[in-house]
């Protein structure tokens, strides 16, 4: 009986957590109202903030709530080009300008947009990392569905009255810098979780890892595991479809309209 191994452990929580004392907030867009099904609303951005463990910076925007007499405060994901006072327009009669947030169905092909929602009403889930993007590729009139071209180059068929927003997730370009020390990351991950430095599973011993012991580090075994697999023997490349280098052209884009 070997230990059980640090994948396993994630899975309790524990000491795995995500550290979220400081954080601002989850980042969505409005809930979705008759405001924004049928006209557009207003609002304003009082202020952009870092929000730490997240490389996009944040946008505090105030909306005047459509049945109460009182404000209603939304934390929306900054896009490229956002600034404090700027007006944003929210709704199905939005106009298209960066910021702006519409349905799919609204925009023409070609637009750059952020935080798309996946499905009606979820507030945004794809395409909110900094510096990211999906791009609007078609529209579908008959059936009401948008297809999208994701951040990973994939393609997915939206339906048109899916939201987002207009532009590009500022804070891009983070990934371009190296960290070039240690304590670069180490400051990096304290915010984010307990995942680093991460110890390779050769250096261990056999106890600890299904990769660990032997007179040299190596894994002494096929590194390909099947899905299926218990948990304390699941690790390496899991259910891959293949390995090895990417060799020759791009031929494999072809069957991707």
């Amino acid at each position: 009986m070997g230990r059980v191994i640090r994948g396993q452990r994630k899975g309790r929580g524990s000491i795995f957590r995500s550290h979220t004392k400081h954080r601002k907030g989850p980042a969505k867009l409005r809930a979705l109202d008759y405001a924004e099904r049928h006209g557009y609303i207003k609002g304003v951005v009082r202020e952009i903030v870092h929000d730490p463990g997240r490389g996009a910076p944040l946008a505090k925007v105030v909306f005047r709530d459509p049945y109460r007499y009182k404000m209603r405060k939304e934390l929306f994901i900054a896009t490229e080009g956002m600034y404090t006072g700027q007006f944003v327009y929210c709704g199905k009669k939005a106009v298209l300008s960066v910021g702006n947030c519409l349905p799919l169905g609204s925009m023409p092909e070609g637009t750059v947009v952020c935080a798309v929602e996946e499905k009606p009403g979820d507030r945004g889930k794809l395409a909110t990392t900094s510096g990211n993007y999906a791009t609007v590729i078609a529209h579908n009139t008959d059936t009401k569905r948008t297809r999208v071209k994701l951040p990973s180059g994939a393609k997915k068929t939206l339906l048109s009255v899916n939201r987002a927003m207009v532009g590009v997730v500022a804070g891009g370009g983070r990934i371009d810098k190296p960290m070039l020390k240690a304590g670069n990351a180490y400051h990096k991950y304290k915010v984010k979780r307990n995942c680093w430095p991460r110890v390779r599973g050769v250096a261990m011993n056999p106890v600890e890892h299904p990769h660990g012991g032997g007179n040299h580090q190596h894994i002494g075994k096929p590194s390909t595991v099947k899905r299926n697999t218990p948990a304390g023997r699941k690790v390496g490349l899991i259910a891959a479809r293949r390995t090895g280098r990417l060799r020759g052209g791009k031929s494999s884009q072809k069957h991707d309209d």
